[in-house]
């Protein structure tokens, strides 16, 4: 893998990708039982997140990767309150446990896992890999690849309309968090927002969105909406900030 990626990043990151999404739905379609999903998900999820951690640090790509303190300060990205307002919204519209207890519990620690490594892997080295030849690029890339990516889940029991609202709503969130990293040159924030926000959907149940909108498919459409215009805002303030320049750490 080292040699992968020394030759050839935007490689290493779509065999990284391609491990990630066929390994996930082999675990998702290996039993109806949802804790048992959870359970192998969250396993696999850990061992993957352990491994690519284990290369990262052996071949000192912690800051490359932006495992490291941002360059930007906290006050001056509004200490990221829209991304907690994002992540934390559908709560608001009501709270409860589609799965046991227990099932929620290794559903919420896959999801932490979820965070890091498609952070690094779309965030980190696929965009760093496509920055070599052109930013602007990279940037629609690897933020369209993050969403249309969720289009896997069609064949993971979601329905049409939900996963067109998904990715949707990934293309919008990918967009946001690599400009995120180019700007701040960490990845730190872009994986607090991504877990808080995949963990928050295991506890959100948006009953009373769906009383008021009168239907669950509205009621979504109405939360990804209200999520895409806090993104929105955020995303023109992050990009009126200072440019970095880009170089391999």
């Amino acid at each position: 893998m080292k040699k992968l990626f020394e030759k050839n990043e935007v490689m290493f990151a779509v065999v990284l990708i391609i491990i990630y999404v066929v390994g996930s739905s082999v675990i998702l379609n290996i039993s109806d039982d949802a804790l048992v999903q959870n359970i192998g998900g969250a396993a696999f999820n850990a061992v993957m997140t352990v491994l690519l951690f284990i290369f990262i640090r052996k071949n000192d790509l912690m800051k490359h990767v932006g495992l490291c303190r941002s360059e930007v300060s906290a006050a001056k990205m509004w200490f990221y309150i829209p991304l907690v307002l994002c992540a934390t919204l559908t709560l608001f519209f009501g709270i409860g446990l589609e799965l046991s207890p227990l099932a929620t519990v290794f559903r919420t620690i896959k999801m932490l896992f979820v965070g890091f490594l498609e952070e690094v892997i779309f965030r980190a080295f696929l965009f760093k890999g496509i920055c070599k030849s052109n930013v602007t690029r990279a940037i629609i890339i690897s933020s369209v690849t993050f969403g249309i990516g969720h289009i896997v889940n069609l064949f993971n029991g979601y329905d049409i309309f939900g996963n067109i609202t998904q990715i949707v709503f990934a293309v919008a969130v990918g967009f946001m968090l690599v400009f995120i990293f180019h700007r701040t040159g960490s990845l730190i924030a872009c994986i607090g927002f991504h877990s808080l926000n995949n963990c928050v959907t295991g506890f959100a149940s948006g009953e009373y969105l769906i009383n008021v909108l009168g239907s669950e498919q509205t009621a979504g459409l109405a939360a990804a909406g209200a999520k895409i215009v806090i993104i929105a805002i955020y995303l023109i303030y992050v990009i009126k900030l200072p440019k970095r320049q880009l170089t391999r750490s």
